[in-house]
């Protein structure tokens, strides 16, 4: 059934994650990124947690003395995360810090991507840019991209949701809407076999159609439960979101 409605059955919750904002699945493993206090404060006490699959937390301080971590990326076993206006490079080996990329003005970044080539994108989502790292050097991508939050490098293209809509930058820049309607910001972005699941801050999960069709597949805005930088592993199909504010991680078995 083509219109048959994408499923989410609750499989565990795993708390104790304090201000949980982005998920990245590795392998068996779930890397968590982790704010612990104001999301664009430089206070240090920000990091990252180690868990395996099954949400158990093998360490709670994996990555520790960050400021405010939100997403991730791992290319050639070297991952890159946004830390306010750094881009921090960490040995997933070893957990060392190997650097920290300064992005100069930038004041909040957001989601980290990686194109196959190992060019890092990472959206600032107050200064509505783009910036793009290629050995180390960041040079700004797009500006003028509203609400830039959630980026995903699939082939050649860099697709962004934006507030309410998503679209896709091939690349010569040139822009096409995807879908819009989202009923909030949009947060979390994931492919989804030819689409894509997509969060809201506030509370909001969509499966979005190639064709551009938004079904909501859940709503916890009224319970105040977030639903921030999601993360998928298509060869489970779980989904795992980060509940930001209630400092957990939920996982959900996607079914159609």
């Amino acid at each position: 059934n083509v219109n048959a409605q994408l499923k989410l059955n609750k499989l565990w919750e795993t708390k104790d994650l304090p201000t949980a904002e982005s998920v990245l699945p590795d392998g068996n493993w779930l890397y968590v990124s982790l704010i612990d206090g104001n999301s664009s404060e430089k206070d240090g006490k920000g990091g990252i947690a180690f868990l395996n699959e099954s949400g158990l937390i093998i360490n709670k301080e994996w990555v520790k003395g960050l400021n405010a971590p939100k997403g991730m990326a791992i290319y050639n076993s070297i991952m890159y995360v946004a830390d306010i206006d750094e881009v921090i490079k960490i040995d997933v080996k070893t957990a060392r810090i190997l650097e920290k990329i300064k992005i100069e003005g930038s004041l909040f970044l957001n989601d980290v991507s990686i194109d196959k080539k190992g060019n890092v994108f990472v959206s600032d989502t107050k200064l509505n840019n783009i910036y793009k790292i290629i050995n180390d050097k960041p040079t700004l991508f797009l500006e003028n991209i509203t609400y830039a939050n959630g980026i995903k490098c699939i082939k050649s293209d860099l697709y962004i949701l934006k507030g309410p809509s998503i679209i896709k930058v091939a690349s010569d820049k040139s822009i096409t809407t995807i879908a819009e309607g989202l009923a909030s910001g949009g947060d979390g972005l994931e492919p989804y076999k030819d689409g894509f699941i997509g969060t809201c801050w506030a509370g909001l999960i969509y499966h979005i159609k190639k064709d551009g069709t938004v079904n909501l597949l859940l709503d916890s805005r009224n319970d105040k439960i977030n639903t921030a930088d999601i993360g998928f592993n298509p060869k489970t199909n779980i989904l795992y979101v980060p509940t930001f504010l209630k400092n957990s991680v939920v996982a959900y078995q996607v079914t159609e």
